[in-house]
């Protein structure tokens, strides 16, 4: 039987966490990015305490040549994927809750938005 790949990006906390935990009670592979190994270690044993297998990569997303490694090793080891969630974003909360027009908001929050968009 084929073991489905995955991709989740971000997946060191919160909601990406949440969907690699999730693609792991599937039975899903999944390798989960993130900056920080500890966390995404932690990830990685729910993963597999849902019936999955978690895979840890540490991958700055901001950074092209991290991201093209990560997709090498990935074809490398388990051939092509069939879920991509990219979760990953450097998102200062407190900029996007403060009050006024985005416009407002410091250019920084684009670049930190932007991480996510183009790191697929």
């Amino acid at each position: 039987m084929k073991t489905n790949i995955a991709v989740v990006t971000g997946a060191s906390r919160g909601l990406g966490r949440g969907i690699a935990r999730a693609l792991g009670g599937r039975g899903f592979k999944v390798y989960i990015t993130g900056r920080s190994l500890e966390p995404l270690e932690d990830a990685a044993e729910e993963v597999d305490s849902a019936g999955g297998e978690g895979i840890p990569v540490i991958c700055d997303h901001a950074d092209d040549a991290q991201v093209k490694m990560l997709f090498e090793r990935i074809k490398m080891e388990a051939g092509p994927l069939d879920i991509l969630v990219n979760n990953a974003a450097a998102v200062d909360a407190r900029s996007l809750a403060r009050p006024g027009p985005f416009w407002e908001k410091p250019l920084a929050l684009a670049d930190m938005i932007e991480i996510g968009l183009r790191s697929n």
